[in-house]
């Protein structure tokens, strides 16, 4: 990686020992390195190079296109000085294709530990400027070493994503590479938390590092993610496309789902990750973070309102007095409209229920028929997630599933206790969806629900129907502590199905012997029995499916209890290798 003078040179035959400290290209700046001094000087200008490893000009050309390079992207993320290099002084050791001429520090990728508000974190950013930031032997080298750090020291891991692919110039090594950092990604998911941010163009066999993570962020307006590129998919197969119609964040945002968040900036996507780092443990073996409150924060109940007497304690569980309460826990109470079929933003009630502003949505835009994301009931942090009524009624489809089912094993692998809020007239129907795998990937919901050990807290708002409710958190599928509101529609179907289903012969009957104006008039008076009898949040509450049926203006009272209660939750499932999720 250096070379030094022979000992026939000037400085060797008069006694002085001299070193050449090379550049990228070979270019060198000869250091008297016979004292510590000059050892010193020679280390400091190594250090100096590996900042700009192929010259000033690329430095200044990323930044001419708003973009930071790949050693700042690290200290903008990490705390003031919190920086620890690993590998800085590496480089390639290919002699092929002339790539011997050519051999700048760090090799592409800038790698090591620092902290992010005061917990440490791992990380490697790719170097665009270097090789376009392709992989190579020491690269991968590089890559591997800090990723074993992570696991060996349950450290979460950051990857900064902004490369081509494989450097091609070095042959089969780069693939053997690849194999090594899959498997460790691999290795580690469900053990530190895993976050890649996408800035740049990212190709080949690079876009499996963000696949394998736990949380994508994209830049908008430079990040691409595709494993082959414009001009191969032209060759290969004739057509004709984009960049960012085959791997831009609008893609990955609506239609793949891969991208969790879209951001405008490079500061944005940064700022961010700290965001998301404060809401999962640093490992698997940790619990869920917790903020503390200062007064007045979290439950929003006033010290006025607080019960004095078990007859007070159980008024206010109950939510049988609201008036004392903030007003955004009395609006819970109108949320639901009258009508079944009117849709409400289920994100009001979330708003409500979760600590002021701690909500953080992922995926908004890709299956938004459900809402996904972290919030903090109580200072605790918590998983979210609640059909949306105003998207397809709040049907599950399959996207919504495979989205759901997703962020809930996140959820589970890192002790991050999961809230269900339920309002689904079951999953959508069509032969769109059955040829999309509907079966599947509801099943695969099912499962991740089914294997939580984290504790799970199911608010059931309005329509609960069908195997769609048993998905979104029943209490038999293995769910803690299940909430209705009085508003709640438990049961197999609706009232017009069920009445369907119970009465059409009656019903039949009378339309042959008395007319379809009294059949009708019939079937409307059954359907309203059946609605007040049958569709009703209490004939679960009588077999114990449903733990209580509570005011809505009670439920920021009751989730920060049932919290509170299992934020220490002991459950272990069967003795296994894996479960077989239905993938």
């Amino acid at each position: 990686m250096t070379s030094t003078t022979s000992g026939t040179s000037a400085g060797a035959t008069s006694g002085t020992a001299a070193a050449e400290t090379a550049g990228p290209h070979g270019a060198t700046t000869a250091v008297d390195t016979s004292t510590t001094a000059g050892k010193l000087e020679d280390l400091r200008l190594r250090m100096e190079q590996t900042h700009t490893p192929v010259g000033a000009d690329a430095v200044r050309d990323l930044h001419a296109a708003g973009r930071m390079t790949a050693r700042e992207r690290i200290l903008r993320l990490l705390d003031p000085g919190s920086f620890v290099e690993i590998d800085a002084l590496a480089r390639h050791r290919c002699t092929r294709f002339g790539m011997e001429d050519t051999r700048p520090l760090s090799d592409g990728v800038v790698t090591g530990y620092g902290t992010v508000e005061g917990r440490k974190v791992c990380v490697f950013s790719q170097d665009p400027t270097v090789f376009e930031g392709q992989l190579g032997e020491v690269y991968g080298d590089k890559v591997i070493k800090v990723l074993e750090l992570a696991l060996r020291t349950g450290t979460p891991l950051v990857g900064i994503y902004d490369g081509t692919g494989p450097r091609i110039r070095e042959g089969v090594v780069t693939l053997a590479q690849y194999a090594r950092i899959y498997r460790l990604q691999s290795q580690m998911s469900g053990v530190v938390p895993q976050v890649a941010v996408v800035t740049g163009t990212v190709r080949n066999g690079h876009v499996h590092g963000p696949a394998l993570s736990d949380l994508v962020i994209m830049v908008d307006g430079q990040a691409e993610l595709s494993l082959s590129d414009p001009e191969f998919t032209r060759s290969v197969i004739g057509e004709v496309t984009t960049g960012a119609e085959i791997g831009g964040p609008e893609l990955h945002a609506t239609t793949t789902g891969l991208a969790h968040a879209v951001v405008g900036a490079e500061d944005e996507a940064l700022d961010l990750v700290a965001d998301l780092l404060s809401r999962l443990p640093s490992n698997n073996r940790a619990f869920a973070p917790a903020e503390a409150l200062g007064p007045g924060e979290g439950v929003r109940v006033p010290a006025a309102a607080r019960p004095t007497t078990a007859d007070a304690t159980a008024d206010a569980r109950l939510g049988t007095d609201a008036a004392d309460l903030p007003p955004e826990d009395r609006a819970l109470d109108g949320l639901i409209p009258d009508s079944p079929a009117a849709p409400y933003d289920v994100r009001d009630l979330l708003s409500a229920v979760l600590d002021d502003g701690s909500f953080l949505e992922l995926q908004p835009r890709f299956a938004p028929n459900v809402i996904t994301g972290f919030g903090h009931v109580d200072g605790r942090s918590v998983g979210v997630v609640a059909n949306q009524p105003t998207e397809l009624a709040g049907c599950l489809d399959t996207r919504a599933s495979d989205k759901a089912a997703r962020f809930v094993r996140l959820c589970d692998a890192f002790s991050v206790p999961v809230l269900f809020v339920v309002d689904t007239p079951g999953f959508l129907p069509g032969r769109a969806e059955e040829s999309a795998g509907t079966v599947l990937s509801s099943s695969k919901l099912i499962h991740a629900v089914a294997e939580t050990t984290v504790g799970t807290v199911t608010l059931v708002t309005r329509k609960a129907f069908g195997s769609a409710y048993v998905a979104m958190g029943a209490k038999d599928l293995g769910v803690d502590m299940v909430f209705a509101w009085p508003t709640a529609q438990i049961s197999v179907a609706d009232a017009e199905d069920t009445t369907t289903a119970v009465y059409a012969q009656r019903i039949a009957e009378v339309r042959e012997a008395e007319g379809v104006d009294a059949a009708e008039d019939l079937a409307a008076e059954l359907e309203r029995e059946i609605a007040t009898t049958v569709v009703t949040p209490y004939l679960a509450a009588e077999r114990g499916y449903v733990d209580a049926v509570i005011a809505p203006h009670a439920t920021r009272g009751r989730l920060r209890d049932a919290f509170g209660l299992l934020e220490r939750k002991l459950t272990e499932n069967p003795a296994r290798k894996h479960g077989n999720i239905p993938l």
